[in-house]
């Protein structure tokens, strides 16, 4: 079966509702707790909530490549031998890999993720779940939770500080973590709540997580370890190419008139998009212009830009290294939101349709502007959209950066591997070779008529990267679908095979 894309659908799949915007009406919250209840034992745990074959488990990914609660839940899984769990992470990372072998026995037999890396990436992508992963996007989770399209039977929610009525914040204890923006639908709509925490405190100074939602704390050790939290890239390239890259992005914004008192923007944690916020830094002190917020995921950069009173507000769904934990607890402008307050389709505030310009990466891009951030050219899985999708589709302008190469092999194609984000919704490619406006703006065409920039097309980049490389050869796909790729509202882009 064949979706609008012309993409081959696994007939087993089909999407979740064509006309979901349109008819969403959210679930019921979860009801109301009136005590919370106090634990010290997983087991405990597993065994006062009655957890058994088939259930949905979710987690958040906060901690990111530090995280401890999934890994603490997937060793008590093992030890009862339960199967057909489904797991419902926000992102999976190396961290997690002893969820392998649960895989492989069949204990978890289906995924949904909007971001998944290593081990767990390869065992899924070789055939081993037996049914699909399902990959969204960081808006489009909480919608297909808050819809009841994703039924969460528990929720185990990382809480590096509760206190002794039940509530939960990210920003006391000794693993402390920032926002916990992506637990937020977790929270309010799983059936059964338990805050997992390694820190227990008689006040909290403010509350990330309230208590009415809570049905059990569970006190352990140790939640993960804080310094995974920076994990991934979240330092500036000294790569002269990604320079390159980088100056000519600013100067690019800056010609299109997107540098103007009160703009808004998403810039990343990549290192050629910290390149390009530098860039812009420099072009607003000089010219004394503040932008009105940063969305999205916070590093050092933008809390820097904020306390000097450059940005009026950061809006944060997730902090991506220590110094954005420090100022989100201090900073009464560092504002932390929900993962729907973000980019949920369903939620007309949403800030990313806000945005007056974002910066994201690429794996692969095509002659459509259609973007793979998802599998390498070889259909292996390697991150996921995230928030890509989204941001793409909220913004005015959306810039994708990349080197026209990567390890000798092109990044434009004819046709990308894996489709993360649809070319309708990507304006401009720049690379170190030049830059390509999608064909649709024919507005920043116009803006950019006189530019010294070099503009040029997504054909004749993928020309001069062919007479680099040579044309590359197709990797064939087994037949085999593993998992499928959605937009924010849930229907289906694209698909991902066995490799």
């Amino acid at each position: 079966m064949k979706n609008s894309l012309g993409r081959e659908v696994p007939n087993s799949f089909t999407p979740y509702m064509e006309d979901s915007l349109t008819s969403f009406t959210p679930i019921k919250e979860k009801d109301k707790v009136v005590k919370t209840e106090f634990l010290d034992s997983i087991k405990e745990c597993f065994d006062l909530l009655k957890l058994s074959d088939g259930m949905t488990l979710s987690f958040h990914h906060h901690l990111r490549n530090g995280d401890g609660v999934l890994n603490l839940v997937l060793k008590e899984i093992k030890e009862r031998d339960l199967k057909d769990i489904t797991i419902a992470a926000s992102s999976i990372f190396p961290v997690h890999e002893e969820m392998c072998e649960l895989i492989e026995n069949g204990n978890i037999t289906k995924i949904y993720t909007n971001y998944l890396s290593g081990p767990v990436a390869k065992t899924i992508t070789s055939g081993k779940m037996k049914d699909l992963l399902i990959m969204s996007t960081h808006g489009g989770r909480p919608f297909l939770i808050e819809s009841g399209k994703l039924k969460i039977d528990v929720s185990f929610i990382a809480a590096p500080c509760v206190d002794k009525a039940g509530n939960g914040n990210g920003v006391e204890g000794k693993n402390a973590c920032g926002t916990l923006g992506y637990a937020i639908a977790d929270l309010k709509y799983a059936s059964k709540v338990v805050l997992v925490t390694d820190t227990i405190k008689d006040k909290l100074e403010f509350v990330d997580l309230d208590r009415q939602y809570v049905d059990y704390v569970l006190k352990v050790d140790s939640i993960g370890e804080q310094k995974g939290i920076v994990s991934g890239t979240t330092r500036i390239t000294r790569d002269p190419v990604g320079l390159i890259i980088a100056r000519n992005t600013a100067k690019l914004i800056d010609e299109l008139g997107l540098i103007k008192e009160g703009f808004s923007m998403q810039t990343g944690a990549g290192s050629i998009s910290l390149a390009v916020t530098q860039y812009i830094e420099k072009l607003m002190i000089e010219r004394q212009i503040k932008a009105s917020f940063a969305l999205g995921g916070i590093t050092s950069y933008y809390v820097k830009m904020l306390e000097s009173g450059l940005i009026k507000n950061l809006y944060d769904v997730q902090c991506f290294d220590l110094e954005a934990v420090k100022s989100y607890k201090n900073n009464q402008n560092h504002i932390g939101i929900s993962a729907t307050e973000y980019a949920g389709p369903h939620n007309k505030k949403a800030l990313v349709n806000k945005l007056d310009f974002v910066i994201l990466g690429a794996t692969e891009i095509d002659v459509n502007f259609n973007v793979n951030v998802t599998t390498d050219s070889n259909g292996i899985i390697i991150g996921g959209s995230g928030g890509h999708f989204d941001t793409a589709r909220g913004a005015k302008t959306t810039i994708i950066t990349s080197q026209l190469l990567r390890t000798r092999l092109p990044i434009v194609k004819d046709e990308v591997t894996t489709i993360t984000t649809l070319g309708k919704d990507v304006d401009i490619f720049v690379c170190e070779r030049g830059i390509a406006i999608n064909p649709k703006r024919t507005d920043l065409i116009e803006k950019l008529k006189d530019s010294t920039l070099n503009i040029t097309t997504i054909d004749e980049l993928l020309k001069k990267a062919h007479q680099i490389t040579g044309i590359p050869k197709n990797v064939p796909h087994k037949d085999k679908i593993v998992g499928v790729v959605l937009a924010s509202d849930g229907t289906v882009i694209d698909s991902i095979y066995q490799r």
